[in-house]
């Protein structure tokens, strides 16, 4: 289907170190189909590459709502949160 199609997209352009338009692509996934968790998962991955922490975590968070036996979610949103203190222990 087309959100499956648009998710795959995006995972190429993410190796493609293509960020801004694989998230795009998992929007767009998201949009066609709110309760695909795997788009989100994407997306929370590059906006933690970015680090973009808070959106990543509200995209975990989401996966999680949607499926919370999604473990790699759990144990990036617990990554995220670590991360991100981190970073605010250091100032920047």
């Amino acid at each position: 289907d087309l959100a499956t199609a648009l998710n795959d997209r995006g995972q190429v352009r993410y190796l493609r170190v293509e960020f801004a338009a694989a998230v795009q692509d998992f929007t767009a996934a998201i949009e066609c189909q709110p309760c695909f968790e795997v788009p989100y998962y994407n997306r929370g991955l590059v906006r933690y590459r970015l680090g973009d922490f808070d959106e990543a975590m509200n995209d975990f968070r989401k996966v999680l709502e949607l499926n919370p036996q999604f473990e790699d979610a759990a144990l990036s949103l617990k990554q995220a949160i670590l991360d991100k203190e981190e970073k605010q222990k250091r100032g920047y």
